[in-house]
């Protein structure tokens, strides 16, 4: 027996975040019909987030130590936090047993589902344990996960494609780490095998310099992650091959390789997602990154909700959500417009891009 909900407040609506007054009919987990009309009621209906970029298995370690101090500074070092096979985060993941890390990444599961994220795209390192640790962790969650591994054989290569093909059969696709972490061999390894899967080949490029961009441009990733230090220059051959970038701006802060060139990426007609990147350096609050594009990268709100809505879902290739519009599934945050926060706001979508918060949400649908 079908179960219809009725939801009434100031919509985020379709693929252009269009604002307007009205209510929504869910039933069954569908989005059936959206009706413009005048209302009283405060709450703002909006898509939930998607969270384009994290690494979750790293949840069992949430306050590293960043790097050297020198009297009131730090002076962070990216390589010794995550740069693989030795990095910080390397050495925890080899160091946590199967259950702790299954169990703190639930945790961080179940504060996404309080932050607004109704889905995920996690670059899952640990080889086929890895995968099956955030499997059995999802099992538990009603967020939906992407997940793109990582082979653990960087060096022996008979054992190489074995494993790719193991991988493959479980997950969404491959995450790797930058071209001048992996040898050149074996990420044309991983390439041909998730082409010949169809499935994702995404990598990490030009984060900390751009002395790795060329190298992954000749893979023809399907996504690329950061790009922090790429060029003009770089940035139309994305926009050429028609990749879509990853941003992750809390993380590139919290690392101190600086501020991605956003702004010129969305010139080019880039399509730019969003992501948390490493637990262990970050939480997973999408608002949080949504305040820090719109107020430090100056970039337009409507723009930086999309970015964190729609177009992580169109990267991801998840056609039924991340906008409200009739046939797609629900998944849809209850914003209290009328909390101590956000009551006084004229724009939803400039209130809860500039100043919206997690307890703000009054309830998830999903």
């Amino acid at each position: 027996m079908s179960c219809a909900q009725t939801i009434h407040g100031k919509i985020i609506y379709g693929p252009e975040a269009e604002v307007i007054e009205g209510y929504i009919v869910v039933e069954d987990g569908i989005i059936k019909e959206v009706h413009e009309q005048r209302t009283d009621s405060n709450n703002i209906i909006a898509p939930c987030f998607i969270n384009a970029h994290t690494h979750i298995g790293d949840s069992v370690c949430k306050d590293p130590v960043l790097g050297e101090v020198s009297g009131h500074y730090v002076q962070r070092k990216l390589n010794q936090l995550v740069q693989p096979p030795h990095g910080l985060k390397h050495r925890i993941l080899s160091n946590t047993p199967h259950n702790e890390m299954v169990h703190s990444m639930e945790r961080t599961l179940k504060d996404m589902n309080d932050t607004g994220t109704c889905t995920f795209a996690d670059f899952r390192e640990g080889g086929i344990k890895g995968v099956l640790a955030l499997k059995e962790a999802l099992e538990s969650s009603d967020i939906d996960g992407k997940i793109y591994a990582r082979p653990v054989n960087t060096k022996e290569t008979s054992m190489l494609s074995a494993e790719l093909e193991e991988l493959l059969e479980h997950a969404d696709g491959l995450g790797m780490s930058g071209a001048n972490d992996i040898d050149m061999g074996i990420l044309q390894a991983a390439k041909s095998s998730s082409l010949k899967r169809r499935k994702t080949f995404a990598i990490h490029a030009g984060e900390n310099s751009r002395s790795d961009i060329e190298k992954a441009f000749s893979l023809d990733p399907d996504i690329l992650i950061h790009m922090t230090k790429a060029t003009r220059h770089d940035l139309k051959e994305v926009a050429d091959m028609d990749t879509p970038i990853v941003v992750c701006p809390r993380s590139n802060f919290i690392t101190g390789v600086g501020m991605a060139p956003v702004v010129e990426m969305l010139d080019q007609g880039i399509k730019v997602a969003v992501g948390t990147d490493n637990v262990m350096l970050n939480s997973v609050n999408m608002f949080a990154e949504m305040e820090m594009l719109s107020k430090i990268f100056g970039i337009e709100d409507r723009q930086v909700f999309m970015m964190c809505t729609l177009m992580g879902a169109t990267i991801l290739g998840l056609e039924t959500t991340g906008s409200i519009v009739e046939g797609n599934t629900a998944k849809i945050m209850i914003i209290n417009g009328n909390s101590n926060n956000l009551t006084g706001v004229k724009d939803p979508i400039r209130g809860i891009v500039r100043r919206g918060r997690p307890d703000d949400i009054l309830s998830i649908l999903r």
